[in-house]
């Protein structure tokens, strides 16, 4: 899988994302274990960066790309991503696209919990998501 991040998106990132981190893109929309947001109103159309600064065993498969990150995600994000995988940065909001179209217009980028998601916390959540 190959993404191509665009220059202004490049330049917001610079800003955002410490060197040598490892940036995971994670669903975000109740189904990875780093989302606490979503539901099935939002299956598949929502996505984070989660930065962090060791590797997840579940986040192993590599996206390359033109700006020398180490990007991951894991196989059940990739049933949503597509050819010509794009990330631009327009309006002060980071937007995912690929060759069907936007993907998510507002990308988030969020450091790694200390404590990961867990059933019983979605459960918890209830009526807060969809």
């Amino acid at each position: 899988m190959k993404i191509n991040i665009k220059p202004d998106a490049l330049t917001y990132l610079a800003k955002k994302i410490p060197n040598g981190k490892r940036i995971f893109l994670a669903l975000d929309d109740g189904s990875s274990k780093f989302s606490k947001l979503g539901g099935s109103c939002t299956i598949g159309n929502k996505f984070q960066l989660v930065v962090a600064d060791t590797g997840d065993t579940e986040y192993d498969q590599i996206i390359d790309n033109n700006a020398g990150l180490t990007l991951t995600t894991a196989q059940p994000e990739l049933t949503f991503l597509g050819n010509g995988l794009a990330l631009d940065y327009r309006n002060a909001m980071l937007k995912l696209t690929d060759d069907s179209g936007i993907l998510d217009g507002a990308v988030t980028i969020a450091d790694a919990p200390e404590e990961i998601v867990s059933k019983k916390d979605m459960v918890e959540l209830g009526g807060k998501i969809c």
